[in-house]
């Protein structure tokens, strides 16, 4: 072989070994691109499991919309709302087939209002933040074995008085006998005004019977029915009971007795709240100018439908209120509690009445 032909085969052999190392350079290129892919490939499949696990642990908050969350909710409020009404009809059936009245069940639903049933209707006042309060506690007032109500303290003494009213409806009254019965004080009627004519008239056994409890240490107290309609028929009242008890000892109120009469034809059916309360301040007025303690009797409709209460806070009230446990939150000095009371030496129903000021000694 001559010299020239070995120099060619050995430059081909370099040639060969250098194809091959490129070709071995580009092949671990590839192969390094890829595991590349593979490793690339690999984590975003972890990623993506990773993913797909935070979607089902959180289903709820990204399958489910606002609006289906809101409509699920709603769907639920609706049932226990009804569940409610439910339970809440049940409760008035058996209530009500226990013999509760429908006052009665209207009261408890509204504690925050007064409700009166007057006139085939209900009427709903919200009690005032204004007018003064009693202080009593509604479970101190007790009934007793003999069927009258009393008030007692929290160690169970009795802190109220025991009175009545009467007029000549009660007859001739034995006042010893009633004296003896317990009986502390007594409010006697001194007349009324006729509810047509006008005219005033003097109860015809008001004499007899101011005499007779005086005689027996039963303090009095006066009342007048009134069917006045202005403010000078008011005063010219008060003066005509003013006049009657003046030869007297008058330990207790001086009362205007205002109730609504039932007469559509009484003078005053058409009277307003207005004129009433009017009425009422007169009377009052005149009966403190002349030295007594001045008093309103009435029941619920008086205080809350006839009368303008915030024009009357100074005046005492006498309540009217036929149960067991007095319904009143404004503050009041007497309690009528019965109008079939059966007093020894009363030969007729008469009113029973507890108080809770001492007007004898004119404490509280």
């Amino acid at each position: 072989m001559s010299k020239a032909t070995a120099k060619r085969n050995r430059r081909k052999q370099q040639m060969s070994l250098i194809s091959n190392i490129i070709f071995c350079l580009i092949a671990l290129t590839a192969l390094t691109g890829c595991i590349v892919l593979v490793l690339q490939n690999y984590s975003l499949q972890n990623e993506g499991e990773e993913v797909m696990s935070r979607l089902e642990e959180h289903e709820l908050e990204y399958i489910y919309t606002q609006e289906d969350l809101d409509a699920y909710l709603a769907e639920n409020s609706l049932r226990e709302r009804e569940d409610e009404r439910n339970n809440f009809l049940e409760e008035i059936k058996r209530r009500i087939s226990e013999g509760e009245s429908t006052v009665s069940l209207l009261r408890s639903f509204f504690p925050e209002e007064i409700v009166v049933y007057a006139d085939g209707g209900y009427s709903f006042f919200p009690i005032s933040d204004t007018l003064k309060k009693h202080d009593y506690v509604y479970e101190n007032f007790v009934k007793q074995e003999n069927e009258e109500i009393v008030y007692v303290d929290e160690e169970r003494n009795i802190r109220s008085v025991k009175g009545i009213d009467v007029s000549k409806h009660q007859g001739e009254i034995e006042w010893d006998k009633v004296a003896k019965d317990g009986v502390s004080y007594a409010f006697i009627r001194a007349g009324y005004r006729g509810s047509t004519e006008g005219k005033l008239v003097e109860d015809e056994f008001f004499a007899d019977n101011v005499e007779g409890a005086a005689e027996n240490d039963v303090a009095v107290g006066i009342y007048f029915y009134t069917q006045a309609m202005t403010p000078e028929e008011a005063k010219e009242e008060a003066e005509f009971v003013v006049d009657l008890i003046e030869p007297y000892e008058i330990t207790y109120p001086v009362v205007l007795d205002l109730e609504e009469t039932e007469s559509a034809s009484a003078r005053t059916a058409k009277m307003t709240k207005e004129e009433y309360t009017k009425v009422a301040v007169a009377f009052c007025e005149t009966i403190k100018e002349a030295g007594y303690t001045p008093m309103i009797y009435g029941n619920l409709k008086t205080f809350m439908i006839m009368l303008d209460m915030e024009q009357l806070e100074d005046y005492e009230k006498w309540f009217a209120y036929y149960d067991e446990t007095v319904y009143f939150p404004y503050a009041f000095n007497i309690w009528q509690y019965s109008s079939k009371g059966k007093i020894a030496g009363i030969y007729a129903d008469v009113d029973m009445n507890i108080c809770m000021k001492d007007y004898v000694q004119g404490n509280e």
